[in-house]
């Protein structure tokens, strides 16, 4: 057991920092017996947030907190590992490092909930909380790896198939104890530090979604597992710094970051049969859809999108993985 071990908590703010300052108001409750500091990176808002928060800080005096500027929007990874590489403030590295989303609040008790797990639990080098909405409604947060299985699956949306390839579903149903699980969301994870200086942070390639699937992924291969803490809570609005809610379309980002994870983790090849079975899938679950006068699950033009991109996508040199490791301190 790991001794007065210490965390660093990392909140990455865009354009919210009213809502970024109250997820660090409940987190220095959760925080109260442990040791260790909360960086805020503010990932180049250019709304004033910055110096908003800064403010704020100082004016609540709250010592355990510094903000920082990333000096870039490399979006949800590259932000966070300008705080991960900040690390505590007098030089020393952290022995766990605590991501955040700037719209989650954690339960009092939530933060040490997964510390003592991940002490307790040697295999476990990444835990996760319990995510819910405002009202108590649980998120979907547990999942298990993308597979050409899971993109056919997903995408034809039809019961019998479902069941078929149940075992292959991404989604995972929220367990009730605490378990392994192949990825969490990165809207509350705790991560070993040395596990952080073996595989490296969150690849900067992806801008947004995906990222977290790839760091489960290579902590996976190493030898780490991900769990799943339920006692660990964390209420989250969800969505309020991305707009997803309110997509019209998918992003050319999202279609950027799904092909990086297919043809980074499993090759071209496979990364290609993932998207033909994707558009095979979609292509009947519109078919059905026609036939029984129902509207497409899917955003107008997105098989077609998904289709364009991945092929001109394939044909091009594979994007070089952005790896970062932590600086190296103190243990």
């Amino acid at each position: 057991m790991t001794q007065d071990p210490n965390l660093l908590t990392v909140v990455l703010n865009w354009r919210t920092p009213d809502m970024t300052m109250e997820a660090v108001a409940a987190t220095l409750v959760a925080m109260k017996d442990i040791a260790g500091e909360i960086v805020v990176v503010d990932n180049d808002s250019q709304d004033g947030s910055f110096a908003a928060m800064t403010a704020h800080v100082a004016q609540q005096g709250w010592s355990r907190v510094r903000v920082i500027q990333s000096g870039r929007n490399g979006g949800f990874g590259a932000g966070n590992n300008v705080g991960i590489r900040a690390g505590l403030s007098g030089g020393q590295s952290p022995h766990y490092v605590y991501v955040l989303n700037s719209d989650a609040f954690p339960a009092p008790d939530a933060i040490s909930h997964l510390l003592t797990y991940l002490e307790a639990t040697p295999k476990a080098g990444f835990a996760g909380s319990l995510i819910h909405g405002p009202d108590g409604d649980l998120h979907l947060t547990t999942f298990r790896f993308p597979s050409i299985a899971s993109e056919f699956e997903g995408s034809i949306r039809f019961g019998p198939v479902s069941r078929l390839l149940r075992n292959r579903a991404v989604p995972l149903t929220t367990p009730a104890q605490a378990q392994r699980v192949d990825w969490l969301a990165g809207a509350s994870v705790m991560m070993r530090r040395d596990v952080l200086d073996q595989i490296g942070l969150f690849d900067e390639t992806f801008f947004l979604y995906f990222e977290e699937t790839d760091l489960c992924l290579r902590a996976t291969r190493a030898g780490h597992e991900v769990h799943f803490v339920p006692e660990s809570r964390v209420a989250h609005i969800g969505s309020v710094s991305t707009g997803m809610k309110e997509w019209a379309r998918v992003p050319d980002y999202w279609f950027d970051s799904r092909l990086h994870y297919f043809r980074k983790s499993h090759g071209a090849v496979y990364a290609g049969l993932a998207t033909l079975a994707h558009a095979l899938g979609g292509g009947l679950h519109r078919l059905r859809s026609r036939l029984t006068g129902r509207r497409p699950a899917d955003p107008p033009q997105f098989l077609r999108t998904l289709m364009t991109h991945d092929a001109k996508a394939l044909m091009r040199p594979a994007t070089r993985p952005q790896t970062t490791r932590p600086l190296k301190g103190a243990s």
